[in-house]
């Protein structure tokens, strides 16, 4: 069973003054760079917030992927445990990065896990919310899908050229 880091609500659900401040943060962030404004007005309607002291887990690999996550402030470490070396650091993520997007675009298990590199604060989106989104307004699932084409392809070549370098210095 995953350690479950206690969570602060941070914001009131009916509040439109903390939306309103969501859809600026999200403006902000790359993933949300080809949402138009309607539709980050739309996802800060779902967005609340968390926060996470240093150290807390915010999921474990292989939990069930049912939020998106963007770091408003603080730091993030997304590790995997290797079998005789113990945790493998794969990033280190700040404020305006997201992630756990993953998961809910394909449903599958967590494929590494999270922890608060150091205190921070999250917006997140849950799996049933984005799902309604995208299945509600047809256009928003548009830009959606475009925005995560264009942020794994950036993540497949970062990881590509992780690898040459590896392959190349013979620690692959």
């Amino acid at each position: 069973m995953t350690q479950e880091a206690e969570v602060s609500e941070a914001s009131a659900p009916d509040s439109s003054l903390d939306k309103k401040k969501h859809a600026e943060l999200l403006a902000r962030v790359a993933f949300f760079e080809g949402i138009s404004e309607r539709g980050l007005l739309l996802f800060s309607e779902v967005t609340k917030a968390e926060s996470y002291g240093l150290g807390e887990q915010i999921f474990s690999f292989g939990d069930p992927g049912d939020k998106l996550y963007i770091i408003v402030d603080g730091k993030v470490r997304i590790s995997r445990d290797v079998a005789g070396l113990g945790e493998e650091a794969l990033a280190v993520l700040g404020p305006g990065e997201v992630f756990g997007e993953m998961s809910l675009l394909d449903e599958s298990p967590r494929s590494a896990g999270a922890k608060a590199h150091e205190r921070c604060r999250l917006l997140t989106v849950t799996k049933s919310d984005f799902d309604d989104l995208l299945f509600l307004h047809k256009s928003l699932a548009f830009e959606v899908l475009w925005t995560c084409v264009k942020v794994l392809s950036a993540r497949l070549r970062e990881t590509n050229e992780k690898l040459t370098f590896l392959s190349a210095s013979g620690k692959f």
